[in-house]
């Protein structure tokens, strides 16, 4: 079989990209992304649509920072493939899923073979995640009041806090940064993500215990989709008191003071201690997510 015809889109041919079926539900999970035309790309065989690729950033990043809607009709994993390797953006990838995707064998064949064509063009599994979703509906979480939050205009108490965390962590992501440059690069990175969101830098806290100790600390943000928690995390030595949970409720009611009418999250599947205080708070899994990387190039 030949290699199918790639075409980077523009305003005038757009269209293309919505031709081809939507099995998994990423056009609605995508609702509030906006995509670049430009940053899209499509596989044609026979001038179908085979494959198709939205790579996504915010609104002042000059480059993608992710493909977050990647595509393949059935039988064309490789046409997938040949999309992602021939892309000029060698970035991660995002698989995004229905809740529960494996126990449905329409999504599982359709996750199942976008996860083929990725690994055939090079990229590894990270890590998988839950997607989750606070709505009015669900309720407030009750503030246990066992903590007192303030704002801190330092970076570095926030630098300091951040390689305290993950000096003991279960997230994929900084384990990987820590495995390549140390817990300063799992630090700034996370520091990175926080100044590239649009919400304003005092919204981001810092938590004390009764005894005026740091416990941890956790970022309400908005990113270009909405509002979400941007990050939560407990310092190693106050683990063990269901901290989290506090941190969690105090960054859903500050986000709900300031007007969101609903809170996106995410965890680390394997993060089974995050996972529960995100049930026990309300936060009820809408999607799936697999994370993958592109592999060491030779």
């Amino acid at each position: 079989m030949t290699d199918p015809v790639i075409r980077v889109l523009d305003t005038s041919d757009a269209h293309l990209f919505d031709t081809l079926p939507d099995p998994l539900g990423a056009r609605a999970a995508h609702a509030r992304n906006t995509h670049r035309p430009e940053w899209k790309r499509v596989a044609l065989r026979g001038g179908e649509v085979v494959a198709r690729g939205a790579w996504w950033g915010g609104p002042d990043d000059n480059t993608p920072i992710n493909i977050n809607w990647f595509d393949v009709a059935e039988g064309e994993e490789e046409a997938g493939a040949h999309l992602l390797r021939t892309s000029p953006y060698q970035v991660e990838l995002e698989i995004n899923l229905p809740a529960g995707w494996r126990g449905d064998a329409v999504t599982r064949a359709a996750g199942e073979a976008r996860l083929r064509a990725a690994r055939a063009a090079g990229y590894e599994v990270l890590v998988e995640r839950f997607m989750y979703r606070w709505t009015p509906d669900r309720g407030l979480p009750e503030r246990p009041g066992r903590l007192t939050f303030a704002a801190e205009p330092d970076d570095a108490v926030f630098f300091d806090a951040l390689r305290r965390i993950h000096s003991v962590t279960l997230d994929a992501h900084a384990l990987r940064a820590i495995a390549e440059g140390g817990l300063d690069q799992a630090a700034q990175e996370e520091l990175d993500f926080f100044h590239w969101c649009p919400s304003p830098r005092e919204w981001w806290q810092v938590a004390y215990t009764p005894d005026g100790d740091l416990a941890g600390i956790h970022i309400p943000a908005h990113n270009p989709s909405g509002p979400c928690v941007g990050f939560i995390g407990v310092v190693p030595e106050q683990r063990g008191h269901g901290y989290a949970y506090d941190l969690l409720a105090e960054c859903t009611h500050f986000l709900v003071e300031r007007g969101a009418d609903f809170v996106a999250g995410a965890t680390d599947q394997g993060n089974v201690p995050m996972a529960t205080n995100c049930a026990k708070a309300g936060y009820p899994v809408v999607r799936e997510r697999v994370n993958l990387v592109p592999g060491k190039r030779g």
